[in-house]
């Protein structure tokens, strides 16, 4: 087990039933290069918007004493953007045996974000939620509860663009985290988010992970892909899972609250993971990400449109009846 000094801090440990602290589809994964070592920041990073340390809010006391629960917590330092989970990166080796992360992409979502909440608070457990930025406005109240909660908060662009597309020029990538991060700044109310980032597909295109290591932004691969987004129904997402996690015994697992399935099969997964003796690990970021003023501007400035499942004049919707 390789684990780089400085990065990494185990700060709690808690069991069920003790008072406990700290609430679009993607494509198959493709290989990616290592996460850049710390560079000189780049001048617009001198620029950011100061982001003081924040307390992650506290998660609600644990009244399931059979729950799965939270086995310990870690703390990173994002210096020089760590990269994590052995699909990509193999530097950073710090889950013990049958230790996992849970991670969901994509949201928030209507139904089923509230509905992985639910179950995890059922559980007395934690996530990573990387969001989806577009969607963060579409739905900020959602994102509010996720945070709430005491769930960490990272980032997944904007729009969900694949930013491995030759088509896209590198300030269009940039534009994709930046705007991403922004926005879900403004979802939460003008809390910043966790330096927690995930590429769309975990598609790593090698300038913007160098990008994201001038930035002090964490990279999230995953160690095993729950492969959802393929799923008929809740049961194969538990088999696909279970069949890797039993052959791995440990690692960062990726879901997304986005699809229905995912949040069907959570109850009985956490339920797999508890009577398998696996222990959840909750990553908490050192302190939050600096938001770049300029995209915090244009948020500020846009005309968020939520999404409607409608598009009729008003008078063939509202008609009076009765004055």
């Amino acid at each position: 087990m390789r684990i780089a000094a400085g990065l990494i801090f185990a700060v709690s440990l808690c069991a069920p039933g003790v008072a406990w602290s700290q609430s679009a589809s993607p494509k198959p994964a493709a290989a990616a290069p290592q996460a850049a070592p710390a560079q000189p920041a780049p001048q617009q990073q001198a620029t950011a918007t100061p982001a003081p340390k924040q307390v992650q809010p506290a998660r609600p006391p644990c009244n399931n004493p059979n729950a799965l629960g939270v086995g310990r917590t870690v703390e990173i330092d994002t210096t020089g953007g760590p990269g994590f989970g052995f699909e990509h990166f193999k530097e950073l080796d710090f889950l013990h045996d049958h230790e996992v992360v849970l991670t969901f992409d994509d949201g928030p979502w209507p139904e089923n974000t509230p509905s992985v909440l639910k179950t995890l608070a059922d559980e007395c457990t934690t996530g990573i939620f990387f969001s989806i930025g577009k969607h963060a406005t579409y739905y900020p109240e959602i994102l509010k509860q996720v945070y709430a909660a005491g769930h960490t908060v990272g980032t997944h662009t904007w729009s969900h663009a694949n930013l491995n597309n030759k088509k896209l020029t590198d300030d269009q990538r940039k534009d994709e985290i930046e705007k991403g991060i922004s926005a879900v700044k403004w979802a939460l109310g003008g809390i910043s988010p966790a330096p927690f980032f995930r590429f769309p597909a975990l598609q790593h295109p090698p300038q913007m992970v160098t990008y994201l290591g001038t930035r002090n932004i964490a990279i999230f691969s995953c160690d095993l892909d729950s492969f959802d987004f393929k799923a008929k129904n809740a049961q194969q997402v538990i088999d696909v899972t279970f069949k890797k996690l039993d052959k791995l015994g440990k690692g960062i697992i990726l879901m997304h609250d986005f699809h229905k399935h995912t949040a069907e099969a959570l109850p009985e997964l956490l339920h797999r993971l508890k009577a398998g003796g696996y222990k959840v690990v909750a990553m908490r970021a050192k302190a939050p990400v600096q938001s770049l003023p300029q995209y915090d501007a244009e948020l500020q400035k846009e005309d968020i449109k939520l999404p409607t499942v409608s598009q009729r004049p008003v008078s063939s919707v509202v008609t009076t009846v009765s004055q």
